[in-house]
């Protein structure tokens, strides 16, 4: 693997996690302006989503029964999923490329992303 081929998959994998995400979240806003489009709306209280829209199971489990409202969290998901799949990608690569400065520089910041991502949500 050299880097040139390496810089044309990453850009795809970024491209195309963007444009799955967006697709995502299109698809859900529709689906739930479609399924609320008569719901009154009170701004006097806030009302904080369901349970299920809390984890990544229960995300799982609402998109698959067509909720809208599920499906823009998978979308806002494969929108952070991106950059993450973006340095194990690069940390493959460089790995392939027996570059180890950089495969180790990776994985440190993969190791920060999962950090933050497991420990700040």
């Amino acid at each position: 693997m050299n880097d040139r081929r390496l810089e044309r998959i990453i850009g795809r994998l970024l491209q195309t996690g963007v444009l799955l995400a967006a697709a995502a979240v299109a698809a859900g806003g529709t689906l739930y302006l479609v399924q609320h489009h008569s719901d009154r709306v009170d701004y006097r209280a806030f009302v904080p989503g369901s349970q299920d829209m809390r984890t990544l199971p229960g995300i799982v489990r609402s998109a698959a029964h067509f909720n809208g409202e599920a499906l823009i969290q998978i979308g806002l998901l494969l929108l952070i999923a991106t950059p993450v799949a973006r340095v194990a990608m690069a940390i493959i690569g460089f790995a392939l490329e027996r570059d180890r400065l950089y495969t180790v520089v990776s994985l440190i910041v993969l190791l920060i992303l999962a950090f933050s991502l497991i420990h700040f949500t």
